[in-house]
């Protein structure tokens, strides 16, 4: 029986110091984000979706635009730079979403004329 007591309370322990990890994850994240980025609103996380998808449009043409049967190498460099730009991009958009859907980052609110609440 105590050995099952010893277990449980093994459990216990190991969740209780999981959520303390994901508390203090969580707190850093959340000062060290925030101070890095201390105004993000609506307009920038929009601006930087506009942007991304400029990036895939300018990557998937260029894919287009190659003749994939007599490609060289400056083209397949451009191509995949494009490809890169895109995926850094989309990735780095991501992230973002991330960290506001965690509560790492909080929208500013802008009142008319772009005064703050």
């Amino acid at each position: 029986m105590t050995g099952v007591m010893d277990d449980r309370a093994h459990m216990l322990a190991h969740r209780r110091f999981m959520e303390e990890v994901e508390m203090a994850v969580r707190a850093a994240n959340q000062e060290i984000i925030s101070h890095k980025i201390p105004h993000l609103d609506r307009k920038a996380f929009f601006r930087l979706a506009v942007s991304i998808a400029r990036l895939r449009a300018n990557y998937l043409d260029a894919v287009i635009a190659v003749d994939w049967d007599h490609a060289d190498v400056d083209e397949m460099m451009r191509v995949q730079g494009l490809r890169t730009l895109y995926e850094e991009a989309r990735a780095g958009f991501e992230a973002l979403q991330q960290a506001f859907e965690r509560g790492y980052i909080t929208l500013e609110s802008r009142q008319a004329g772009g005064a703050q609440r």
